[in-house]
């Protein structure tokens, strides 16, 4: 740890009173650059109380903020205001996420959509396994497949980023399957693909499905229909080796 080169790091914890008729406890992370204030400060924003949107949302707020105190020490004037302005940046964050649920399917508004291709080595507890990756996937709002073919195991979804996100941590940090010897264990055979912005030429998915194939043309036909073919090229083959 060279303080010189990478600069400095601590955490602030506030509370901020009445929103939402309840105190919110924020965790502020900052990381000073070695140039700062000329530069502005890292910032990383948790929160139990709020969504991993309205964390970003925050967190956006505040890095705009810090670039109106350049070259100026901000630290403190950015937890001032971000205590005095909390509600009216989760209450913006709340009206977009509104609007952006009550579109109607098949707009082409569906900005910010995302997709992830997850591969996992093996299930053990295989019925088990896909009930909880259902209760995810229903809980997220998000669609697309989860396959078999062969050994491949392969789950592709698409929905809000935050959600991916959000699926992405309770995939690595859930005890889905158990082991060898019958204890339950986290996933930690996974590997992300992809992680990407859904496209104009992508089709989206209605529903979520769990699907077996028996041939690897069947696996392909299924990409192929979601105007997915690059991405199966890119990343299926491979797995066969």
């Amino acid at each position: 740890y060279f303080p010189e080169t990478h600069g400095i790091s601590f955490r602030i914890q506030i509370s901020v009173k009445e929103l939402l008729d309840t105190d919110v406890l924020l965790k502020l992370l900052f990381h000073l650059p070695v140039n700062y204030p000329s530069a502005p400060p890292d910032i990383s924003v948790t929160s139990h109380q709020l969504t991993r949107a309205q964390c970003m949302d925050v967190k956006d707020k505040l890095l705009e903020q810090a670039k109106k105190h350049l070259s100026e020490p901000m630290v403190h004037d950015l937890i001032l205001w971000i205590q005095q302005h909390l509600k009216d940046v989760i209450k913006q964050s709340a009206t977009v996420y509104n609007e952006k649920t009550t579109l109607s399917k098949g707009t082409s508004t569906e900005d910010g959509i995302w997709m992830l291709l997850l591969h996992l080595d093996h299930m053990r507890a295989k019925a088990k396994y896909v009930k909880t990756v259902e209760k995810w996937v229903s809980d997220l709002r998000l669609t697309g497949r989860l396959m078999f073919m062969g050994k491949i195991i392969l789950i592709l979804l698409q929905g809000d980023r935050s959600s991916i996100k959000e699926y992405l941590i309770l995939q690595k940090t859930s005890k889905v399957d158990v082991d060898s010897s019958g204890k339950k264990c986290k996933e930690k055979m996974m590997s992300v693909l992809c992680e990407a912005e859904v496209q104009s030429q992508h089709k989206r998915f209605q529903t979520f499905e769990v699907k077996e194939y028996s041939i690897l043309e069947e696996l392909q036909k299924e990409f192929e229909n979601a105007g997915l073919t690059t991405l199966f090229s890119e990343f299926v083959p491979p797995l066969l080796k």
